[in-house]
């Protein structure tokens, strides 16, 4: 594996911006592309590790006091009531743009659909005569979702979380977000309209890893209590999916949606400005943001690099968007042909992965790892952080591989439920008591011999 810059690779272009891996000519293992392809640095992972579990233990002992030293440090505000007034939650609606409620509305349409329609199926089955078998989903009581609000506003995100909860069948949903100076200690306004228009009522105005010990262990902060739930879901940075990690024994998670990424798959017929638009689209979000072109053509990848320069000069958070492109948690991995960049894409199993490609259908069928696919030029991933009806909640850092986007099964559980009738159970005797006695486990095999020699006496 080499790594260097596309000047160095031939000619020069202007930008600089994606350092270059070359793959071309190598055959490496699905293991070892796993370490060749960008991630974030494994020294801020450990920093975070350290960080967040000194937050959960400070905010298991002490409570809301806690909260408000985190509000302090991390928000720079002065907390007072940490549970938002539901009037607050009204107001915000009655204030509310019109052209951004429509969208809202729009989003909350087409993401319920989806959702609902997502919802698993009771399965029943009769494996011999009176021995049946039903496998049944319940929802989850209580869900606690958290909402990000540190570089951007995300809205967006309140549906992408409320809403599968709903679908499923919730009966108490409680969204966290952080509290905002700009707006006397409140959570953002547009973030409480969002709650407002999906009849949520329960918010506290806490940040970070912060919000999910609190709802994973509760809160009491004078009248007011939050209490404890049996899931926590939501997407944001590093520390929110360290939290996640380490909260795992103690409540259910989603997938540790952390700071976000995207991967494209492209070869020479895709169009150049529509790949570094989305690639810069992702890096607006934070400058730990991933944003890595997978493409077999050298003369494409400097092709969008020429179109990076542009076209991060006019974006209005140019700063962040140079130091995430710069990153090494981004770049360019150079292939040699397309079985090798599918092959790549599966390494990086990313949360986002776009392909622009021909036969761009039959390309995203063939991958195996991802939080979600967007199939050609039109799908843009910022339509799924809106309004395609998915949801934007998925798996970054590589846990695509065994993880899934949030979905109303997210928040379901199944219970599995036997019922046989006795003379069901007694045709069983001969293979329980066998396999209990192989085990040394005879208590076992004495359960259901008991049962037939009852059926004996009352026969």
């Amino acid at each position: 594996m080499t790594e260097q810059t596309l000047d160095s690779a031939t000619a020069t272009t202007p930008s600089g911006f994606l350092r270059v891996i070359d793959l071309r000519g190598q055959h490496l293992s699905w293991n070892e592309l796993r370490h060749a392809v960008p991630r974030q640095t494994a020294s801020s992972v450990a920093e975070a590790e350290a960080s967040v579990r000194s937050i959960i233990e400070n905010v298991q002992t002490n409570g809301a006091a806690a909260i408000r030293e985190y509000a302090q440090k991390f928000d720079g505000v002065d907390q007072g009531r940490i549970k938002v007034d539901p009037a607050e939650i009204q107001k915000a609606v009655a204030e509310l743009d019109p052209a951004v409620r429509k969208g809202l509305e729009t989003a909350i349409d087409r993401t319920r659909r989806f959702a609902k329609a997502q919802r698993p199926a009771d399965v029943e089955v009769e494996i011999a005569p009176g021995a049946v078998l039903n496998h049944r989903w319940t929802p989850v009581k209580r869900a606690g979702l958290y909402i990000p609000g540190g570089l951007a506003v995300y809205p967006s995100s309140v549906i992408m979380n409320v809403v599968p909860a709903q679908a499923a069948g919730v009966e108490s949903v409680v969204l966290c977000t952080p509290p905002q100076k700009d707006f006397g200690g409140l959570p953002h306004p547009v973030i409480l309209a969002a709650a407002g228009l999906l009849e949520v009522d329960e918010v506290w105005a806490i940040g970070g890893a912060q919000s999910l010990a609190a709802m994973a262990y509760g809160l009491t902060d004078g009248q007011d209590e939050l209490e404890p739930v049996n899931t926590v879901t939501g997407p944001g940075n590093i520390f929110v999916a360290m939290a996640k990690r380490q909260l795992r024994s103690i409540v259910g998670v989603d997938a540790e949606a952390g700071t976000t990424e995207i991967a494209i798959i492209a070869d020479d017929s895709a169009d150049a400005r529509f790949v570094a638009a989305d690639l810069i689209s992702q890096a607006e979000h934070d400058p730990d943001a991933g944003s890595v072109l997978i493409t077999d053509s050298l003369e494409f990848a400097q092709a969008v690099e020429a179109e990076l320069a542009p076209q991060v000069a006019e974006a209005k958070h140019q700063e962040r968007i140079g130091i995430a492109l710069r990153g090494p948690q981004s770049g360019v991995v150079l292939t040699d042909n397309l079985d090798r960049s599918i092959e790549v894409a599966d390494a990086y199993a990313a949360e986002h992965l776009e392909i622009h490609t021909e036969n761009a259908r039959e390309v995203a069928g063939r991958v195996r790892n991802a939080g979600a696919i967007f199939i050609g030029s039109y799908s843009p991933v910022p339509l799924g952080d809106y309004a395609a009806g998915s949801n934007h909640v998925l798996p970054t850092g590589g846990t695509a591989v065994f993880n899934s986007g949030l979905h109303a099964a997210s928040f379901m559980k199944a219970v599995q439920v036997i019922e046989y009738s006795r003379d069901a159970l007694a045709e069983l005797e001969d293979d329980i008591v066998a396999l209990a006695t192989s085990e040394d486990l005879p208590a076992h095999g004495r359960a259901v011999t008991i049962r037939s020699e009852a059926s004996g006496r009352e026969g």
